[in-house]
């Protein structure tokens, strides 16, 4: 296991029952950025990657 899917397996444990908007979702990445501003490519990243799912989907 890799260290970052801790993170992704502990937010599927405790909050993976929940319904949040992809809106919700952006507005936590900003907040986790304007904190963490060293972390700002790698949020940029995801979230680039995430609102083009469906562009890769077509190729």
């Amino acid at each position: 296991m890799y260290d970052t899917d801790r993170g992704a397996e502990e937010l599927a444990r405790r909050r993976g029952e929940e319904e949040v908007s992809l809106a919700w979702v952006a507005e936590r990445c900003e907040e986790f950025v304007n904190l963490n501003p060293e972390f700002e490519t790698a949020v940029d990243r995801l979230t680039t990657w995430l609102a083009r799912l469906d562009d890769l989907d077509d190729e």
